[in-house]
């Protein structure tokens, strides 16, 4: 059995019993007969019979000594999986279906891969039913499982804390298992479920590597074990809490799907892969992307009216095509202590409610967004000195705060229904075309009205409302935020339209987060802001080129209050504004493109796909080491096209630039693609914390 891609296959070997056995997953294979692949002798002091290692499904009760896909019983019966009847049927959409039967346990399971013809992103998802007679408590249900070849010895994993979200960690990965595990009730800054096994060295452009990422908001497992044959088993899924799933005879449980891509191009060629299914197959966007003002880190909770309409009037003078009110709306909500849940506008703030403002931003020719946190409510709220039990909360516990926040249990329909209504009656009473939907806090002892643990229900509760305010208000874009990225997995991003990558706006920081994130996701669905100098989180002083040039391969906004701007700021800004606008079907397109580190310096670029227009940007993050800059390869060019290569306004040259460098930032220099990507040119000098755009055109 077998599913091919674009440049990838899957080869599966059916066993005499169990399920199949995976073969090989990387390179697209030639047709052939594979029936004696894994037609191996036993190995000394195991089992007499030869036991698949790499299974598909690998369980406790078929002799595999490996992390079990499934872990069940029946009051302590029924733990031991050894399923039979495998039943496979594929269809000519790249979608292979196989079945199988526990006749002793009671189970039946059914794995649903798909690989699409045109792409390299396998899918797999795994449904449990209970075929017994009695219940069964289900304590670990895996998506799917992937066997990678022994040649992938280093791993690269994801994770960090607020404001340092997707930190590349690289490690040899030693014989044994490599566990990572999440229990904080959303995807976390910590712990982003993402493995990358790669071939020594691996780079941007060379080398092998596979990815895998689970789809899911809440709490997971990803497990790295090495088999005797030296093979990596990749598995992922839901981490359930004790007693969070049983199944009644009869009734079935489905896990999240994961997503897998092999690429030999490198992790530049890896993230093409994950971005070009996402584009195809999850995102749903109109284009273009809105350049976005957002007024968190301009106003706070001051919230004014007549100011923030003359922030509004400031910013579509300087382009701004999306306005969006942040938190301080609500009434009470002057600090983060009060108000929140409490979807209503603040009298005081706004006597007419949000209308006016909307109408004003609308009446500029800009959308209106709308900052909300539903999922939670301050104990000094009105829905909680009304309701105040329908926080998650287990008895005798203490509940514990996060932002002087609670959790609200929207698995219960009484609270799911009122905070819908709210949501939904702030979207039909004003002009809103947009919410920016934060979550704030872990969940910490989440127990719903019976006691019993909710954080999967919690999710699943929130998927549903994402879905329902979408398709009763079919053109509201929703962003997913939480404290920044601790929800922007795949679950989320097919439900909503753009997550915000990281709390924090420091450009030299985000060049780091951009790039562990872009791993996985779109550039076009990567909330990037210019804000303000000094930094709001971090201190750090710098220039608009640098904050405005780290920001603008995404999707671009602005973190600051316009009004604040002087006139050779606003002239600025607005210029690169206007770059983005023109740039912009190019980068939310295009393929995405990097070159590996050298003294400092970074490299990141979007290529069109007939490679006619690509743009870069040459970050130096550190001071070099070295007086000369090294020559600057760009990758993904045509090798016999000729390019016209130039640094667009607003960039201007800055301090001893050579003649040549005079000319790429006026009519440009004319190189041949083959010698950009190989013998490189020198590129102007770069002070550290500094980055220059460069464009460009293939010549007739």
């Amino acid at each position: 059995m077998r599913l091919d891609g674009l440049h990838t296959t899957l080869l599966l070997a059916l066993r005499p019993e169990g399920l199949p056995e995976i073969v090989h997953w990387g390179p697209r294979l030639p047709p052939g007969d594979t029936a004696a692949l894994r037609d191996r002798a036993p190995a000394r002091n195991l089992l007499d019979d030869d036991v698949a290692e790499a299974s598909l499904f690998p369980t406790l009760g078929a002799g595999l000594f490996r992390t079990p896909a499934l872990a069940v019983h029946r009051d302590g019966r029924d733990w031991s999986a050894a399923f039979g009847e495998v039943t496979p049927e594929a269809n000519a959409d790249g979608v292979l279906t196989i079945a199988a039967h526990d006749r002793v346990a009671g189970l039946r399971i059914v794995i649903k891969l798909a690989l699409p013809p045109d792409g390299d992103v396998l899918t797999m998802r795994a449904t449990l039913t209970n075929a017994g007679e009695a219940s069964l408590t289900v304590e670990h249900l895996a998506a799917g499982t992937l066997r990678i070849p022994p040649e992938a010895t280093e791993l690269r994993t994801y994770g960090g804390r607020w404001a340092h979200e997707f930190t590349e960690a690289r490690s040899a990965l030693p014989d044994g298992a490599l566990l990572l595990e999440n229990r904080r009730g959303r995807t976390s800054h910590d712990r982003f479920p993402l493995l990358i096994a790669s071939t020594p060295g691996c780079g941007e452009q060379d080398g092998a590597a596979w990815g895998v990422h689970l789809g899911w908001s809440g709490n997971h497992r990803m497990v790295a074990d090495r088999l005797g044959d030296g093979s990596l088993l990749v598995s992922g899924g839901e981490l359930l809490m004790p007693g969070e799933v049983t199944l009644a005879p009869g009734a079935s449980l489905a896990t999240p799907t994961l997503y897998a891509a092999w690429s030999n191009a490198g992790l530049a060629g890896l993230s093409r892969a994950f971005q070009a299914y996402a584009r195809r197959h999850l995102l749903r966007l109109a284009t273009p992307r809105p350049v976005t003002l957002n007024t968190w880190e301009g106003t706070n909770f001051a919230h004014d009216e007549a100011r923030l309409m003359q922030e509004a009037t400031a910013a579509a003078a300087l382009g701004i095509e999306r306005f969006v009110l942040d938190d301080g709306w609500m009434p009470g909500r002057d600090h983060e202590r009060a108000g929140l849940g409490d979807w209503t506008a603040d009298p005081r703030k706004y006597p007419n409610g949000l209308g006016p403002l909307a109408r004003h931003v609308t009446g500029l020719g800009m959308q209106f967004g709308l900052w909300v946190e539903p999922e939670m409510a301050n104990p000094d709220s009105i829905v909680l000195r009304e309701h105040p039990d329908t926080a998650l909360a287990l008895a005798g516990r203490p509940l514990r705060l996060s932002r002087n926040q609670l959790v609200l249990d929207l698995n219960r329909t009484e609270v799911w229904l009122r905070v819908h209504a709210a949501l939904d009656t702030l979207l039909r009473e004003a002009p809103i075309a947009y919410l920016k939907w934060d979550m704030n806090r872990d969940l910490v002892a989440a127990g719903d009205a019976a006691g019993r643990p909710a954080s999967r229900a919690q999710v699943l509760a929130t998927y549903a409302m994402l879905d329902r305010l979408q398709t009763d208000h079919p053109a509201l874009e929703i962003e997913s935020c939480a404290s920044g990225g601790a929800r922007a997995d795949w679950g989320v991003l097919a439900r909503t339209q753009r997550v915000w990558t990281s709390d924090c706006t420091d450009a030299l920081e985000r060049l780091r987060i951009q790039r562990g994130a872009a791993r996985l996701l779109p550039p076009e669905t990567m909330g990037a802001h210019v804000s303000d100098s000094p930094n709001h989180q971090t201190g750090r002083r710098h220039t608009l080129a640098f904050r405005a040039g780290v920001a603008l391969l995404y999707h671009f906004g602005i973190e600051l209050d316009p009004l604040t701007l002087d006139d050779a700021e606003r002239e600025e800004l607005a210029g690169w504004i206007a770059l983005h606008k023109r740039l912009r079907p190019l980068l939310h397109a295009g393929l995405h493109v990097a070159g590996d580190p050298i003294d400092g310096r970074t490299l990141t670029g979007v290529v069109a796909p007939d490679a006619d227009h690509a743009v870069y940007l040459v970050a130096q993050e550190a001071d070099p080491a070295r007086p000369h800059p090294a020559p600057l390869r760009l990758p993904g060019l045509r090798a016999d096209a000729q390019y016209r290569l130039r640094i667009p306004a607003p960039q201007r040259p800055d301090g001893k630039i050579s003649a040549t460098h005079h000319a790429l930032y006026a009519e440009g220099v004319v190189i041949a693609g083959g010698i950009l990507a190989h013998a490189g040119l020198t590129p102007p000098p770069l002070q550290p914390e500094t980055a220059i755009i460069l464009e460009l055109h293939r010549e007739p």
